[in-house]
């Protein structure tokens, strides 16, 4: 009896990619790097500048050095009103966000027309700089910290109110619905249903924003708007490099003391 001979398996090789992924990937590429070679002859680097870089950067530091002590105290001062733009722009912030974040949430708001018109807020709010906005509200208000205060805060909407959607949505629709069986109201619905969920997730917008905001705000008095940018703007015009030193270790200091602090508040609070 004769044995049947099985048939050669064909062998396979295993890839990755299929061939018109890698196709993709190459061109996908090939477009970065054409991309990064027309930014670099469109922006013209001039290689002269470049040779005595190092020289240059040694001199402006041997000119910062050593600061000048006696231009702490304005600094200072002007750093107390740079940390109220920031606070105060926050606050605004969120009573402005709160409302369009809740027009902004389906689940809360289930109407295209309010959901779209929340949306636009956002995005109009983020597409503008910070600075765009204080030279918009320095030819409004003139110059000073209220026309930071405004910017940061009509700049801060888009952030706070589209990440606070975002939580109301994502929010478990469990405890809504006994709230609704039992005939509570919109604003009983709202108050013990959403926001114990989302709480903790607003207070963690709130702070992290007020850090973003604190560094926002330190350039604003570029612009005119008050804040330590302002002293920054009056050494620089003035060739004070010592003062600007000062300047520099003040806003690097509050940048770090504000982010120990918005830790150790997250760590302990929330």
């Amino acid at each position: 009896m004769s044995v049947p001979v099985s048939a050669p398996v064909a062998e396979r090789s295993w890839q990755r990619f299929s061939p018109g992924l890698r196709l993709a990937r190459f061109a996908f590429y090939l477009c970065t790097v054409a991309a990064f070679a027309v930014s670099l002859r469109t922006i013209e680097i001039i290689p002269e500048f470049l040779y005595d870089a190092p020289e240059q950067m040694a001199d402006l530091f041997g000119r910062m050095w050593p600061p000048d002590a006696n231009y702490l105290g304005p600094t200072l001062a002007a750093l107390v009103e740079t940390l109220h733009i920031a606070t105060l722009g926050t606050l605004l912030a969120l009573a402005m966000a709160v409302p369009v974040g809740l027009l902004a949430a389906r689940n809360l708001t289930p109407s295209l027309p309010l959901n779209l018109l929340a949306k636009f807020v956002f995005v109009t709010s983020r597409s503008v700089n910070s600075l765009v906005w204080a030279l918009l509200f320095v030819a409004v208000f003139g110059p000073g910290p209220l026309a930071g205060t405004l910017a940061i805060a009509f700049r801060s909407i888009g952030f706070t109110g589209k990440l606070f959607a975002e939580a109301l949505e994502e929010s478990s629709p469990g405890s809504i619905e006994a709230l609704t069986a039992a005939g509570a109201g919109r604003l009983s619905t709202l108050v013990f249903g959403y926001w114990p969920q989302v709480k903790p997730a607003f207070w963690s917008i709130a702070l992290f924003r007020w850090d973003i905001n604190i560094r926002e705000s330190a350039v604003l008095g570029l612009v005119g708007a008050g804040g330590i940018g302002v002293a920054l703007d009056t050494a620089l015009n003035l060739l004070y490099w010592d003062q600007v030193a000062v300047v520099l270790a003040a806003i690097f200091s509050v940048v770090v003391l504000a982010e120990i602090v918005v830790t150790l508040v997250r760590n302990r609070v929330l």
